[in-house]
Formats: C-alpha cells, structure tokens, sequence
C-alpha cells in the first residue's frame, strides 16, 4: 500500500517506519513542537534516500541558523528527489531549498507556483505564513494582507485542521480582523493543544484586542505542558513580560528576561534570541525602568556572535538596539554602512526604513528625542517592511510617542495615544495619556 503524509499526499518510500515518522515529524514541527528533529531522524534512518525527511530536517536547521547543515541536508535532498521523487516532491524540496539558502524571490515564486498546484502541501504553505516567514521577511508593505489572502485562497482545501486554522486566524489578526482571527485560532488550538503555533496566535489576538490578564492566565495553564527547549517556549514567555510591562510591572518583566531571555538562559533559535532580548530591555529602558548596564553588554556580546554581519532587516534593527543602548557608535556604523550600500545597490527590499529606524534608536539613546522623532516621522507606515509581527514591531511606535513626550510634541503624542486607544484597552497607554493631562 502507497504511503501518504497527513493531506492525503504520496510518498515516495516503500517503508512504513519512515512514512510514520515523517507524518509525526512534520505535524511536530507545524506545532512548533520538541521531538521534531528526533522524528525526523527515525525518518532518515529507516529509508536514507527519503527526500522530504531530508529537506525536513534541513528545515530546523535553518531554524537554529545551522547554515552549513542546513544546506548540506537540502543539497541531499535535491539528489534524493531527483532519483526516486515525484513531481510534487521534487519541487516541495527544491522550494523549501531556496528558502533555507535564504533565495527569497525564487523561493516565493516557486512556493506560490507549487500551491497552485498542490494546495493541500501545508509543509510548504507554512513558508510564507508567520511573522517570520518568506512574506514577512520579503519587504513588501503588505505582507499582512498577502498571508491573509493567501489562506483564504486554499482555506476550501484545509477544512477544520488545527495547523490551518492557527495560521489563518493569526493572519486575520495581523491583517486588522483581531475579533474573527481570535476566533478561528481559538477553534484550532481547542483541536490540538499540544501546539506552540497555536498558543502564540491566540496570545497575538489577545494582545491586539488588550486581553491581558486573559493572555497571563493561559501562559501560566498552558506552558507547564511545553518543554522549555520548545522552539517558542522563551518568546511565549516574553508575551507575558509585555504584560508585566503594561501594568509596569518592570520587576516580573526582569525575572522573565533572567529566566528563559538572556543568553545564558535560553535555549532559542538565534533570532529569537536577539529580538526578544533587545526589545524587551529597550522596552524596559524606554518606559522608563532601569535595566542593568551588564544585561545589556551580555546580551550585545551574544548578538555580535550570532549576527556578526548585517543581513536581515529584523535582525539588523534589533542589532541597532544594542548597539545604541550600549553607546557602541563604531558597531552601529559599520552595520548602517553596509545597509546603505544594499540600499544604494537596489539589494534592500525593506528599502530606506531600515537606517532611518537604526539612525532614530541611536539619536533616542543619546538622548536627542527631537532627532529621532523627525527620523522615524516620514517612515512610520514603511516599518511593517521589516517583517516580524505588529507587536514586536510596535517597539519603534513606543519608541516615538516616547520621544514625542520627551521632545514636549504632547499634542503629536496625544493623538497617537488616542487612536491606539481606541482600538484596543492599555493601562501603559493611559498612563502615558495622564501623565501629559
């Protein structure tokens, strides 16, 4: 009997071991799950020439920034699909390949090609999904809106599946429709618990619609039952740090960053590790706690290793935060220089926001707020280029209204306030609001 993945898709291997593991792999890694890569390896061993096994695993590496195995697995891949693959497989594997070689308008043509003509492949429609995914990280504008679309394009193909769901609520929520979006993430994560993709949707929805102590509570039930080398076990935790923060909670925001954020602690992809740390110190810094010099230094040392040369947008923004936060002018020049020459170049998708935000961070961190909001004015509606979700990206909001405040520009301040307000309750915000009455 013809093996199947979970959608009903063939696969080409004659062993029953590997089409097992495989399926439990895949739905392990759709749930941002521990136990994928060990899956995945049952996988390889049981049928060595399996290419979605391979390119599978070649996946998480890239996750983890493990380039060279990464490509090593994907290159196996390629040999293996070519050999014994079917159509389908051979440009599963050749698309997931150019994302993991970081190839990414190849790998977004060939991803929306290859849905078109197996919709119901959800190992490659999870590629452009998230708030790091081939969308996000493309520099279009409206990559809210693209996901968005591109779910409800193939939602007839997903029925009631807890991965399909998760992801297509959470891109309602990113793309303005919180209400409708909390729902049907709400209704996947209800058909699998055992899913992190699922728990981070709906804290995202809770976070638009300002549920707060509704978004505390589910961490504290729900975490116990995820291991803390899950893949977003320290970013759900820093969800809940920004809910310290909303109730200036500066010291539980700490002990968060102490416990699952600093690099001594996590146990996080590199991304993940540099994002949620910055932005969580530089909240803290910017609403006005006081952060140790010494979190600080560590975490800039950690960054330096892991992203020493500029690249991605996120991750140079982030890298501006520590390097304007610890005074470390010669850093944030090097990076800004090369990110002018891409852009000079035509190589920088996200385009001109991406120095004005690090030139914005550094002017805030001298303590020059009338520069930094002039910086950030002009290029507010362009930040969504740089990827990443609406919350992680609201730092450069926070960043200006703080300014703002700073510089005396209240009525600027007020109205910003006013109109975030308006969309979702904020005891931070109105703090801020009363502090200028």
């Amino acid at each position: 009997m013809a093996h199947e993945d979970r959608y009903g898709l063939p696969l080409s291997t004659s062993s029953h071991e590997a089409a097992s593991a495989y399926r439990d792999g895949v739905d392990l890694v759709l749930a941002g799950w521990t136990g994928a890569a060990e899956a995945l390896e049952r996988a390889i061993a049981a049928d060595p020439d399996f290419a979605l096994a391979h390119i599978a695993r070649a996946r998480i590496h890239a996750f983890y920034q493990q380039g060279d195995l990464a490509r090593q697995k994907a290159a196996l891949a390629r040999e293996c699909a070519a050999k014994r693959g079917t159509e389908r497989e051979r440009s599963h594997v050749e698309t997931l390949a150019l994302a993991i070689e970081g190839r990414l308008p190849e790998a977004i043509a060939s991803t929306l090609k290859h849905i078109e003509a197996w919709p119901r492949d959800a190992v490659v429609l999870s590629l452009p999904l998230g708030a790091f995914g081939l969308f996000a990280f493309s520099g279009m504008a409206d990559h809210d809106r693209a996901r968005h679309e591109l779910c409800e394009r193939v939602a007839q193909h997903y029925g009631e599946d807890w991965w399909f769901l998760t992801m297509s609520g959470w891109a309602m929520t990113e793309n303005g429709d919180v209400a409708r979006g909390r729902g049907v993430t709400e209704r996947g994560f209800d058909l699998r618990r055992a899913n992190a993709h699922a728990a981070h949707a709906v804290l995202h929805a809770m976070y638009e619609d300002g549920s707060i102590e509704a978004a505390d509570r589910l961490i504290d039930e729900w975490l116990p039952t995820y291991g803390r080398a899950g893949i977003l076990h320290g970013h759900i935790l820093w969800h809940q740090a920004l809910g310290a923060l909303e109730h200036g909670d500066a010291a539980r925001a700490l002990e968060i960053y102490a416990d699952v954020l600093q690099p001594s602690a996590t146990q996080a992809p590199p991304l993940n590790v540099v994002t949620d740390g910055a932005s969580l110190l530089w909240r803290l810094s910017a609403y006005g706690h006081a952060v140790p010099k010494q979190l600080w230094a560590e975490g800039d040392a950690a960054a330096q290793k892991l992203f020493p040369r500029s690249g991605l947008p996120f991750a140079d923004v982030h890298m501006a935060l520590f390097a304007a936060a610890t005074q470390n002018r010669e850093a944030l020049a090097a990076r800004l220089a090369v990110i002018e020459q891409r852009l000079t170049e035509g190589k920088l998708p996200a385009g001109p926001v991406v120095p004005a935000i690090c030139r914005a961070l550094a002017a805030f961190a001298d303590e020059d707020y009338a520069a930094c909001a002039q910086t950030l004015a002009p290029v507010l509606d362009e930040v969504v280029r740089i990827g990443g979700s609406h919350a992680q990206r609201e730092l450069i909001e926070d960043t200006f209204i703080v300014a703002l405040m700073r510089s005396r520009d209240l009525p600027r301040a007020r109205s910003l306030l006013d109109a975030r307000l308006h969309r979702r309750a904020s005891p931070r915000d109105q703090r801020w609001q009363a502090a200028m009455a």
